[in-house]
């Protein structure tokens, strides 16, 4: 399994290109920004993307959608039904966190509409990458249609914007709820075992085990 993070966008999310190296296919997870970049390393590392798949559609994870889709038009953009507006939305989402439109030039922040999806996720299919085998799991709370990818056999989680290391993510936006993430968290990714290492949308990578014996929110009475 070949993992690559690449920091992108004005709130420095984790997007990744991920490769079952075998049979050199690959899918792009979250590109909030700058799709031409991504398409330049697929190129450099001789993989071939069968899929922009989104954990969720906030414009920090989908920015970079557009621009990547126009350059490789054969792969499929896959996202959670329940974000599909929000996904629609993408050009006013600036405002929604409270942006004057006077900064979004300066912050990246002017985007077209986003190209429609061609496929959802469902809740608990399997998802095939080469020999990679992606479990999808439905865990709203930051987002309605909020989903995380676990890989059994790799230990690895790709978890978005649910849990990160001694945090959680925001519920304070559209479709958010502070007690569906944790209930998403706890029955969703806890069970996954505490060696599986969680790979998420800002900031440092962590484990199931390190969060939940440590995470504050986790702890909670």
């Amino acid at each position: 399994m070949y993992i690559e993070e690449i920091v992108v966008s004005a709130y420095a999310q984790n997007a990744r290109i991920v490769a079952c190296e075998r049979t050199r296919k690959a899918i792009v997870i979250d590109p909030g920004d700058d799709g031409a970049r991504f398409a330049r390393r697929l190129n450099a590392l001789g993989f071939e993307l069968q899929a922009i798949a989104l954990t969720h559609a906030h414009l920090d994870h989908i920015g970079g959608v557009a621009e990547l889709k126009r350059l490789r038009p054969k792969a499929e953009i896959i996202l959670h039904k329940d974000d599909n507006l929000l996904y629609e939305h993408l050009p006013e989402q600036p405002a929604w966190l409270g942006i004057p439109r006077s900064q979004w030039a300066m912050l990246n922040l002017i985007y077209d509409a986003p190209p429609p999806v061609e496929r959802f996720w469902q809740d608990e299919e399997t998802y095939t990458v080469g020999e990679l085998n992606f479990d999808i799991l439905h865990t709203p709370g930051h987002a309605l249609g909020h989903v995380v990818m676990y890989e059994a056999r790799e230990r690895i989680v790709i978890a978005g914007d649910t849990l990160f290391a001694g945090s959680i993510g925001r519920t304070d936006l559209p479709g958010g709820s502070y007690d569906e993430l944790i209930a998403s968290i706890k029955t969703k990714i806890l069970p996954l075992g505490d060696d599986v290492r969680v790979l998420n949308g800002h900031g440092e990578a962590t484990t199931v085990g390190r969060e939940r014996a440590t995470n504050p929110f986790l702890n909670s009475p």
